[in-house]
């Protein structure tokens, strides 16, 4: 067991610090910490959520359609001349905005583009043949592998930079350099573009929801979709542009995650973030697009304030637990309200 503070006391026959006073001394950089890792998990979340939300599937596969945008944008940033070397690029600040704008719709695409693929290969066969909801979530888990095995083993033959066991060498940007302290705590520009970023999709995501002909449509079918197709809108074209939306953000997910850590482009790389994101919007409520915001952001915090409660390696363990315990009380999650009923 590793030292810690003379006032931690010990738990669990020695394998647990329940270090307080570790929390409460790095509680804002925790926090900023924790805001920037649930951003990623919100905008990831937001997928699980918009397709449970008008299918009523789990689309386990959506973790590894984010995988799919992290080898999006680095093929991007190739694309525009970069060399994965690890090293960090000094463009100025205006050629870099673009440089990473340009991954990013890249990024999307790939993501935006797997994720349409695999609703038509995977899905719409089932749902033409009126499969039963199991075999659909037992489809989801295949695809997941078929595409991490893609990656892992396909992708290599194709183009030998690509792919394979190993992380990917990272491109690198942005230099992390503080912009400001709320109180002890640095915010650095990675943690802003991250953050502001997440803002800006999810109000976006939210107004296309909400306020468009195709998120009424989205919502319409959510709620009943027997009688929204007697009422003239196309199922079909919905789902698709369900999965798309989904896709799309999770795309843009894939260029803030290696913003944050640019050594996570890996094969498997959307399995753990993906498990966490699927947690994200069953914690806020399954279907409901701001739930899967606020649980994600919720997550991000939790597990941050708990690998210094209990220590590093309980990192994921403490963000599944606040999810069983939030679901033996409130099963629905903390706002609960289904797809078809947000609003505004």
């Amino acid at each position: 067991m590793s030292s810690g503070p003379a006032d931690a006391t010990v738990l669990a026959n020695g394998s647990i610090d329940f270090n307080v006073s570790g929390v409460v001394d790095q509680f804002w950089r925790l926090t900023v910490d924790g805001l920037t890792y649930g951003s990623i998990y919100a905008l990831v979340a937001v997928g699980y959520t918009l397709v449970f939300g008008v299918l009523l599937l789990i689309n386990f596969a959506h973790s590894e359609i984010f995988m799919l945008g992290l080898f999006g944008q680095l093929v991007g940033l190739m694309l525009l001349g970069f060399a994965a070397s690890g090293d960090i690029y000094s463009q100025g600040t205006i050629l870099t905005v673009v440089y990473l704008g340009a991954a990013m719709v890249v990024g999307m695409l790939v993501s935006g583009g797997a994720a349409v693929g695999l609703e038509r290969v995977a899905y719409r066969p089932l749902r033409r043949r009126g499969a039963k909801r199991l075999i659909f979530l037992i489809t989801a888990i295949g695809m997941s592998f078929v595409l991490q095995e893609f990656v892992h083993y396909v992708l290599p033959k194709i183009d030998p930079d690509l792919g394979g066991t190993n992380a990917q060498q990272p491109i690198i940007l942005v230099r992390p350099i503080d912009e400001f302290h709320i109180f002890d705590a640095a915010v650095t520009n990675v943690a802003l573009v991250i953050v502001v970023s997440a803002v800006i999709l999810a109000v976006i995501t939210e107004l296309v929801i909400n306020r468009t002909k195709f998120g009424r449509g989205i919502r319409a079918v959510a709620q009943d979709p027997d009688t929204a197709t007697l009422m003239g809108v196309s199922r079909e074209r919905v789902i698709m542009l369900t999965f798309l939306i989904g896709g799309l953000l999770a795309g843009a997910a894939a260029l803030l995650y290696t913003l944050k850590i640019p050594n996570g482009i890996i094969y498997s790389g959307g399995f753990i973030l993906g498990i966490k994101a699927f947690s994200a919007a069953v914690l806020g409520g399954i279907g409901n697009l701001r739930g899967a915001l606020l649980g994600g952001l919720l997550l991000g915090l939790a597990e941050n304030y708990g690998q210094i409660l209990f220590g590093t390696e309980w990192r994921d363990v403490v963000a599944f637990v606040l999810l069983v315990a939030v679901l033996m009380f409130r099963p629905t999650g903390i706002l609960g309200e289904s797809l078809g009923r947000s609003r505004v």
